[in-house]
């Protein structure tokens, strides 16, 4: 059946695999019980006891001392009883050794089983507790391969893949087989088949990793990211700002002769960065996140969460940007809705404003006419 040479080499996957013994015998007992019942039938009272210090396995199956046997599966008489023990009483149970040869193939079927079993739960447990600790990380991967536009990446280190679907791409990418590429790791699930590892480009992690990686200065922390909108493949907007008075965010970021931000964009497949000083005042923040377009005011309406910008005629196009990408990724990025207009089509609407001067209004009624472009 099963032999000593089951035993050691139980006590060598302990070793190795670093599994616990004590559960993985507790499980094994319960598989041959189970396997036990299905050979000599499921009505049998039985259990299967290993014992690693002495290399055995025994089988015992359990009876109730009854005055009448009714089912001699699971009963025995008194009389009977009192042959095997004469203090059985009725009520008692009755444990009885079974031996029988026929049971040791089955036994040793289900201890390969098991440990196989065992082993796939393990290295599954493993590989989740591994690749955890890489979430919301930036991780270096190799194309292993590309089918209908889905991406499979192999983690490097392991032999784990990561899955980058199509809305996970930096739109306009190429992906060559073999071909190195950074991701971030976006969501790890575990299935029946593995864990999946979901892997992305085009998310806002992404950027804020890269950022973390060239500028120290946001990795210890003395530089912060506030916020990130982001059109992947096309411009992002980062807002900074700096913990410390002595540091300028937006030099520690740009890099001497750009080459922190240069690095990061080349990294995003040439993706335009703006930089955005963040601030408490909502007034001068939306201000700056309208850049690089100039803003002449800005009045905000608290209850409505929404802002009117006016900016020279010249930079309204800038202003709003292609699409409307820039005053849409400048609203992302603040939480605020913003409607540009020309300072000559405010004129024209009465829109009394001084030059130069942010200011904040509280009246509802003059936000009748905001467009929500968001």
């Amino acid at each position: 059946m099963i032999n000593k040479d089951f035993f050691q080499a139980l006590e060598d996957l302990e070793r190795e695999k670093n599994i616990n013994a004590e559960q993985f015998i507790l499980s094994l007992e319960a598989a041959l019980t189970s396997a036990y019942k299905k050979m000599f039938g499921e009505a049998k009272n039985a259990l299967v006891k290993l014992n690693p210090e002495k290399a055995t396995i025994k089988i015992y199956s359990f009876k109730t001392v009854v005055e009448e046997v009714a089912d001699s599966d699971k009963e025995i008489s008194l009389a009977d009883a009192k042959l095997i023990k004469k203090s059985y009483a009725i009520g008692d149970q009755v444990a009885e050794e079974v031996s029988t040869k026929e049971f040791g193939r089955i036994a040793a079927q289900t201890a390969k089983q098991v440990v196989m079993q065992k082993l796939k739960e393990l290295e599954r447990e493993q590989a989740l507790s591994e690749i955890a600790e890489k979430e919301d990380e930036l991780i270096t991967t190799i194309v292993k391969r590309v089918e209908n536009g889905t991406v499979y990446v192999q983690l490097a280190g392991s032999n784990m893949e990561g899955v980058m679907l199509e809305n996970d791409q930096i739109p306009g990418e190429k992906y060559v087989l073999g071909q190195r590429i950074k991701v971030y790791v976006k969501k790890i699930k575990d299935s029946y088949k593995g864990p999946q590892v979901q892997v992305s480009r085009s998310n806002n992690g992404f950027v804020k990793k890269l950022f973390e990686i060239e500028v120290p200065e946001i990795a210890s922390g003395d530089v912060v990211i506030k916020n990130i909108a982001r059109d992947a493949g096309n411009r992002s907007k980062v807002a900074i700002y700096s913990t410390k008075a002595h540091i300028d965010a937006l030099g520690a970021c740009v890099g001497n002769r750009g080459v922190r931000i240069n690095t990061i964009m080349g990294e995003l497949n040439g993706e335009k960065i703006d930089l955005v000083m963040f601030v408490e005042d909502p007034l001068e923040y939306i201000a700056n996140a309208l850049a690089p377009a100039e803003v002449l005011s800005v009045e905000i309406n608290e209850s409505l969460k929404a802002s009117q910008v006016i900016v020279p005629d010249e930079k309204l196009s800038l202003a709003i940007g292609k699409s409307g990408q820039n005053v849409r990724l400048a609203a992302r990025l603040t939480g605020w809705k913003i409607d540009v207009k020309s300072k000559s089509k405010a004129e024209g609407q009465n829109i009394e404003l001084p030059e130069y001067e942010i200011t904040e209004l509280d009246d509802e009624d003059n936000f009748a006419d905001l467009e929500d472009i968001t």
